[in-house]
């Protein structure tokens, strides 16, 4: 969880049209059914006109196709091997991390309010060509700042980032509870799970995903599959959908669906859970005592889920599950969680991405370097936010020019956080084509 304040041919490629990159995600829905369906209990809130818009049925929903273009998944593992291959090792360690903007422009401290580009970021973009960015709400100010901040960013970048939010709707809703920005707010998702539905929840995640995308955001943090069995969880507390797995299943199920509609990538969080837990991974360890029978049976059900609803990442959480791992290592950095559990066991073939990598849990065990090197050993696609990104990048680098990171585990990686770009249109082929002429 992050603050709440604060994943070849000739004839093939003249086949594909150069597309525009997404920055935009289609008409919002809330707007299309403000005038129908009437009488729901908890309607989502528009600072637009300040009146309640009634949800859309799942079925009306999803008449509307948002104005992108993407790739198949067969064109777009072609994009991504073809770019792959024009890559250096530099670049391809720089896929390896989401990193926010102070981590990018340390100059003024932590926690920056950093609004707009500056000069080191861009000199660290060139430097440290990292594969995404996330915003929080200290760097959002109105819809024409965020604009042309996201703009400014992919200008700069080494290649088209993931540009990524924590909007889950309820409490954690960087966006929505900023009035200037003019866009929906919802109830918390524990009010939704007891009084809502599918229905609400698809509509609920299609106009999140709308409204981030005309912003230029496209990947949303967003849905918690976090089964909440525990009123001790202050972590979780009312971003969860709810105690019964079944129910919880299928409310991210929709969610996912829903994001997935507007082509912003959904991301499941908290793997393996941490809805039974008790203590707060941003202040330090954190141990649920649950066996791997009752994870199965009670907290992988949303994730599961969400994987075959199509959910495009999952985020590993840094609670440790130690009668399952017989050690007190975080998730975060576990093979037998993010590899053998989550990889093969529940077949997931998304990117994985780890909960923020400055927070105590991690911080008080491990260096950056060592945090970064152990987590991508264990399976980790994406590190977010490690604590220093010099340190975290230089020390999987360094393993990468050894070989004691191998070029296929690397490769692995990339190609899949490369296909997921060209799937969703953030990258095109008219990237590779400029790839191509300069070098």
């Amino acid at each position: 969880m992050i603050r709440v304040e604060h994943e070849r041919k000739d004839s093939w490629f003249q086949k594909i049209k150069y597309g525009k990159k997404l920055c935009a995600a289609g008409l919002s829905i809330s707007l299309i059914v403000s005038t129908v369906l009437t009488g729901c209990e908890l309607p989502g809130k528009s600072h637009r006109n300040n009146v309640y818009v009634p949800p859309a049925s799942t079925d009306a929903a999803s008449t509307e196709e948002p104005d992108v273009i993407g790739m198949s998944d067969e064109d777009a593992t072609y994009a991504s091997l073809e770019y792959l291959d024009l890559m250096t090792d530099e670049e391809k360690v720089g896929q390896l991390f989401t990193v926010n903007l102070e981590q990018l422009d340390d100059t003024k401290g932590e926690y920056y309010e950093h609004k707009k580009i500056t000069k080191t970021m861009k000199e660290n973009l060139r430097k440290y060509p990292v594969g995404g960015v996330i915003l929080f709400s200290r760097n959002i100010w109105n819809r024409k700042q965020t604009k042309k901040l996201i703009r400014k960013l992919q200008k700069n970048a080494a290649m088209p980032m993931f540009i990524s939010v924590d909007e889950e709707g309820g409490d954690v809703a960087r966006i929505g509870n900023n009035k200037k920005m003019k866009t929906d707010t919802f109830p918390t998702m524990e009010e939704i799970g007891k009084t809502q539905d599918a229905d609400y929840v698809y509509y609920m995640a299609s106009t999140i995903g709308s409204q981030i995308g005309e912003l230029g955001f496209n990947v949303d943090f967003a849905p918690v599959a976090d089964v909440k069995t525990s009123e001790m969880n202050s972590e979780i507390g009312t971003r969860s959908f709810g105690d019964d797995p079944k129910k919880v299943a299928e409310f991210v199920s929709a969610y996912v669906k829903g994001l997935e509609s507007q082509n912003i990538c959904s991301t499941l969080k908290h793997f393996p859970g941490q809805g039974s837990s008790s203590g707060d991974t941003h202040q330090g360890s954190v141990d649920i005592d649950s066996s791997i029978s009752k994870l199965r049976k009670i907290d992988f059900v949303p994730f599961v889920s969400g994987i075959e609803a199509g959910a495009d990442f999952v985020m590993v959480s840094h609670i440790s599950v130690s009668r399952v791992t017989e050690t007190s290592e975080p998730a975060s950095v576990s093979k037998l969680i993010m590899t053998t559990i989550l990889r093969e066991e529940l077949d997931y073939s998304g990117l994985i991405i780890t909960d923020a990598f400055d927070m105590a849990c991690i911080t008080d065990k491990y260096s950056a370097a060592e945090a970064a090197v152990k987590s991508f050993n264990a399976g980790a696609d994406i590190i977010l936010m490690p604590q220093d990104l010099p340190e975290a990048y230089d020390a999987i680098l360094s393993k990468v020019k050894s070989g004691k990171i191998t070029e296929k585990r690397l490769n692995d990686t990339v190609q899949r956080i490369l296909k997921l770009k060209f799937q969703k249109g953030i990258m095109t082929l008219e990237d590779t084509a400029q790839k191509k002429m300069g070098d």
